[in-house]
């Protein structure tokens, strides 16, 4: 599978193109505005299976805006005409917002009505997706959503405040990145999303932010609790000396002991493992499991890396000092014995393991 992507940079790029990965497929970015190099763009285009446009201009002054997403339409629909094998399906990114009385509304509707025509002149099927408000994993404040900016204000130790409270329409990335690749449709879209309002939202993530504190994991019963947190505990990484949070081991006469989890509500799983010296275990990621390491015996390195990153965290840890932490989602990561003698670890997940469906995905760190 050969995907195109417009926005590839951005926050639902970054969504699509882990699903892509995760898919065995290959995500090529399209450059529009200043980046637009025409010969690229058609490099990534020609031949593609689907094109997926996500570029948008949604903050700026009324002509930032209505110029910046018709550029892009039109820079993209340029490049679907001159191309020697269009992509068999073109999917627009589109705002539930397109159509209304605003400057942004009315230019994600005309961008719309320009990649419309050129499917037509080239015979690509246009697919015209209404995203409703979208939140997940790195998610930037003050510009993606008000979940991010909720998440980074309580992380930062900030009260926020809800200025306009109105019932939104809420859907995960990764779901919304689903959609565009047409594995689920958009009729279960609209099922899989959730109505909170503002304040509701802001609620329950004080309520997960407090929980979370010390390690504690909050209810995960529904996908969208799950989904919230995972939002919220990407959050962690920007401060990478957050992310082990310290046991309370007891020793006496007769050993130690120490608790490694404590789950709030949701279905949950444990597991153990020995690893001998030198061998490294993991090397994949989750898209939405919930995955927590303890070391309860031995010396570790536990590694983890951000997809389509360089940047690797590396943290040193053993039995006699026990510390809990959770892999990030779409996060690759690892767990390497570097002690002499055998390495004893649990793991502790959010769900029951499903052969069918293992959410589990090979990348090395």
């Amino acid at each position: 599978m050969k995907v195109a992507l417009t926005g590839a940079g951005g926050f639902l790029g970054f969504h699509t193109r882990a699903l892509v990965q995760s898919l065995g497929g290959n995500s090529l970015a399209v450059g529009l505005g200043e980046r637009f190099d025409a010969d690229e763009a058609r490099n990534s285009v020609d031949g593609s299976d689907r094109l997926v446009h996500l570029a948008g201009v949604n903050r700026g002054t009324d002509s930032e805006i209505l110029d910046g997403n018709m550029n892009f339409a039109t820079q993209l629909a340029q490049v679907l005409r001159s191309v020697a094998s269009p992509p068999a399906e073109v999917v627009y990114a589109n705002s539930i917002q397109a159509g209304n009385d605003s400057v942004y509304g009315y230019a994600k509707a005309r961008s719309g009505d320009i990649l419309r025509t050129a499917c037509e002149s080239v015979g690509a099927r246009f697919t015209d997706i209404m995203l409703p408000n979208l939140f997940g994993e790195h998610g930037r404040p003050l510009y993606n959503s008000v979940v991010a900016t909720f998440c980074h204000k309580l992380h930062a130790g900030a009260l926020p405040e809800v200025r306009d409270d109105k019932q939104l329409v809420l859907l995960h990335a990764q779901t919304a990145a689903e959609v565009l690749l047409g594995i689920v449709t958009v009729n279960q879209m609209e099922s899989l999303a959730t109505r909170r309002w503002v304040s509701e939202i802001l609620a329950q993530l004080e309520q997960i932010a407090e929980t979370y504190r010390h390690g504690d994991v909050p209810v995960v019963t529904t996908d969208f609790d799950r989904d919230l947190f995972n939002t919220y505990r990407s959050f962690r990484t920007n401060k990478p000396e957050d992310l082990p949070f310290a046991l309370d081991r007891r020793a006496d006469s007769r050993g130690s002991f120490f608790e490694v989890c404590r789950s709030q509500g949701g279905a949950s799983q444990t597991s153990f493992s020995t690893t001998l010296p030198g061998i490294t275990r993991g090397q994949h990621y989750h898209r939405r499991k919930i995955e927590r390491f303890v070391v309860l015996s031995g010396t570790a390195e536990i590694a983890m890396r951000r997809l389509f990153s360089q940047e690797v965290l590396r943290f040193q840890v053993n039995g006699s000092a026990p510390v809990a932490i959770d892999m990030p989602t779409l996060w690759t990561h690892s767990i390497t014995n570097t002690g002499d003698s055998g390495l004893y670890t649990m793991f502790w997940t959010n769900d029951i393991f499903d052969p069918a469906n293992p959410d589990t995905f090979a990348e090395e760190v």
